[in-house]
């Protein structure tokens, strides 16, 4: 494939054990690959990257929008692609980034689905699926807003919509989906009080069952054998979680 006049922008910690696969996947056709690594790296992922051309910078870390931000700052080409390192452009969604570059229309930017690997199933239904990601944009036309570690890419202008598949294999298991009910639940706890929002016994009772039964049965989570039931279950206790610790924070204050 000739080279595209795109910018890929990845940011990296530590991630020797994954990040190949992701820049294998861009290597050949991106015309420059930009790596931002955090300035305590020291597995070598600077050296990975380096083998692909890519053009790499140590710096402090910022937050995930303030990193991914500075990763975009560097960027040189007319098209930006941000990329995570546990991901992977499939070789469809390679040729369907080829033709919307060429044939753009009047987007400022591109999303896609991304699928997502979890205890040796990709997960293709329920509320993982599609996922849709908005990675490909016109530089100047967008930036990475939100409130970390859950940062959105801002366009400005009108987004068309791939149809293949971001690969993400996150090497997610069990116990890492656990841990992260902990923390993400905290970061939700912290958004609400800011923003002044309570919770009542009825989004206690009601909002796991629904977010349940439209995980599973909605949208097709049972189409994904036992991971598919597993993550209804985790995402019902999520968010029974959440809302579990602003009552606990609104009876403690």
């Amino acid at each position: 494939m000739i080279a595209l006049p795109i910018s890929v922008c990845l940011i990296a910690g530590n991630e020797a054990a994954r990040i190949r696969r992701a820049l294998e996947s861009v290597a050949g056709w991106a015309a420059e690959i930009i790596v931002v690594i955090n300035d305590d790296v020291s597995d070598g992922t600077d050296k990975i990257a380096t083998e692909f051309g890519a053009k790499v910078f140590r710096e402090p870390w910022k937050g995930h929008i303030g990193q991914k931000n500075s990763a975009v700052d560097k960027a040189t080409q007319p098209w930006l692609l941000g990329l995570d390192a546990d991901e992977a452009i499939s070789p469809p969604l390679a040729e369907a980034i080829r033709q919307a570059v060429a044939n753009p229309d009047n987007y400022a930017a591109f999303c896609f689905p991304r699928c997502t690997l979890f205890c040796g199933r990709w997960i293709r239904h329920g509320d993982w699926y599609p996922d849709r990601q908005t990675r490909l944009w016109r530089r100047g036309q967008a930036r990475w807003g939100g409130v970390d570690p859950h940062d959105k890419l801002l366009v400005q202008g009108t987004i068309g919509r791939l149809d293949h598949d971001l690969w993400h294999d996150n090497a997610e298991t069990i116990d890492r989906q656990i841990a992260k009910i902990s923390r993400y639940s905290e970061d939700f706890l912290r958004h609400a009080q800011a923003a002044g929002a309570r919770a009542g016994a009825w989004d206690l009772a009601f909002r796991p069952v629904w977010r349940f039964v439209r995980c599973y049965f909605f949208r097709r989570g049972f189409l994904d054998g036992w991971q598919g039931l597993y993550i209804a279950w985790m995402t019902a206790f999520y968010t029974a979680t959440r809302y579990a610790k602003i009552r606990a924070a609104q009876k403690a204050g």
